[in-house]
Order: C-alpha cells, then structure tokens, then sequence
C-alpha cells in the first residue's frame, strides 16, 4: 500500500487541479485540468486522488465537491465517487427526491449484476441508516413493480453462485409454464425465480428460454393477459439481460421528455468504465445520432453566461468520459 508522500507525488497534479479549480470562489483553475484527471482517471485510480486530496488539503475533495452550487462539480463529485455509494445516493434520490422516480430505482437496481448490488445495498444501509429493501417497499405503493424489485434485491444474496445449466433449463420451462399454463400468468413463480437466483444464473435461464422455446422471453410478456406486470417485469428483464440496449432505450425516451440532461449524466458517469461503448453503440443503431452529438446538443453552446459555462463544462466532460472509455 502506497504512504501518503508516495500518493502525494504520484497524484499531486491532479490534487492540485482539482484545489486549484474548486476551492475559491473565481475558478482559477484550468477546468481542461480537471476534466482531464477525471475522464482519464480509472475508478482505482480517482480512489487514490481522493486519499491524495485528503493528505494534502487535510480535506475529502467529495465535501469540497458537494458544497458547490455548480453541475460541473455535481458531475466531478458522481464521478470521484465509489461506484456503490454512488449508486446508493442515486438510489436513495429516486425514492426520497421531490417525486418517486420509479425509471431511475429499476435502472440501477436491475442493470447492476448481482455483486454489486449487495455492495450497494451495504453502502445505503451504512450510509442513510435504513435498509434499502424496506424503503423500496415503504415508498411504492399497490405495484407489481414492487414486488419484482424486491425480488431483484433479494437475489443479490446468491452473488458468487456458481451458473446451473440444469437448473437454468428447469427454471425456464417454469417460467414458460407460469405465462402459458393458464388463462392467467403465475406471477408469484416467475417472482420466486427472481429472488434466487443471481443476474448470471438469470440470463442463462433467458438463454435457456430461447433454446427450448424459440423466441425471448421477452416476446411472452407482451401478451394481453400479462398485463402491468408483463409490461413492467419487461423493463426489468431486459435491464438484467441487456442492460446496455434497455439504457439506450432509456436514454432515447429521455430526450423526448425533460430530463435528458440528468439521464445523460447519470448513465454516461455511472457506465463509463462498464458498457458506455456498447450503450453507445444501441442508442446508435436506433436513432442514428451518437451520443456524442446528443451531448453537443444538450450541453453546448456559445453563451459566454456562468450557467451555460458551467454546462459546457459538463458536456466536456461526458465526451471525454465517451471518447476514453
């Protein structure tokens, strides 16, 4: 393990950017600087600054970050996060925000694999002094959604669990069985199977589903007697089993509503070191813009105000996080 001299001189010049940028009032700082450390940086590395920050402002650069009134820093700060405190904070601002954001809570519940969801679970529990499960189902009220989310949460215990090709055979014929057995769907086995089994075993059960069947399972849940839940277990199938084609997706439906900006933030720093080429790669193939160019669009332009600034500086940031990653 590295002394704090050692982190001192190694990531002294990130240090000092970073100070330099966001501790005064005037913004001395070069932000190219800090765009630079942070899009160039890897999540160990960034874990290195902050302890280097530590040691030579006797300061954590994440409080520093979360005083400022500023979406650059908002964007730095999610960005020189851990990834788990991270999502647990987003978590935690999709169901104690000013609204119950149902889109973002199944968006980083059900895209993480099942590891690091515990970890995340941990993190909001140590962090907010509540158990995550028990918030997810105090907030929602009267939705199946709830109980196919908890059911994610409750799989997160079978992490490290070695994948049964056996058991993902039977475990896709009981699935077929629970749409198609009856005039009604067995919701209560398909939820059963969510909550034991880990994300890996999961999508070997959906592949096992379209060897026996012959189509996704995805395709039976769009028929009539699937209802709400068919439509919402949907989403939550697909974010488990494609999470970078359901993150597109999210983001297209994001530009036709008003939270494009929050959305492009949140997946573009939350998947940077994971899936951002891929996510790029279906936002793509459906709407033939890149993400890229949507970013342009949304964050940059020639205003010379301290607002649209401080947006330009965001849209640099999430192209340089594009362009490395």
């Amino acid at each position: 393990m590295e002394t704090k001299v050692q982190l001192a001189r190694k990531y002294g010049a990130d240090c000092f950017h970073l100070h330099s940028y966001f501790s005064g009032t005037d913004h001395a700082g070069d932000p190219s600087k800090v765009i630079a450390t942070v899009s160039h940086r890897n999540t160990e590395e960034l874990k290195l600054v902050r302890q280097a920050y530590c040691a030579l402002y006797n300061q954590d650069i994440l409080h520093l970050l979360s005083q400022k009134n500023s979406l650059f820093a908002r964007v730095v700060y999610l960005r020189v996060s851990e990834p788990h405190e991270r999502d647990a904070e987003i978590v935690r601002g999709a169901l104690f925000g000013s609204s119950l954001d149902l889109d973002t809570l199944t968006e980083v519940i059900c895209t993480r694999p099942s590891a690091g969801l515990r970890i995340v679970r941990e993190a909001y529990r140590s962090r907010y002094m509540s158990d995550l499960d028990e918030d997810v189902s105090f907030k929602i009220n009267g939705s199946s959604l709830k109980e196919v989310l908890l059911a994610v949460l409750k799989s997160c215990r079978y992490a490290g669990a070695r994948v049964e090709a056996g058991m993902a055979m039977c475990d896709a014929k009981t699935l077929y069985e629970a749409i198609e057995s009856g005039k009604h769907v067995d919701q209560r086995s398909i939820v059963s199977i969510l909550g034991q089994r880990s994300t890996d075993q999961m999508k070997a059960i959906l592949c096992s589903y379209r060897e026996l069947y012959g189509h996704d399972f995805l395709k039976f849940l769009k028929k009539d007697k699937c209802g709400a839940f068919g439509k919402q277990l949907r989403v939550v199938v697909r974010c488990i089993q494609s999470p970078e084609k359901q993150l597109a997706k999210r983001l297209r439906r994001a530009l036709m509503n008003s939270d494009a900006r929050e959305a492009l933030i949140r997946i573009v720093v939350t998947r940077s070191e994971i899936d951002i080429e891929r996510i790029n790669g279906a936002f793509t193939a459906k709407s033939r813009w890149s993400l890229d160019g949507v970013i342009r669009n949304e964050f940059n332009n020639n205003s010379t105000s301290h607002t649209e600034r401080d947006y330009n500086l965001v849209g640099d940031v999430l192209v340089a996080l594009l362009k490395h990653y």
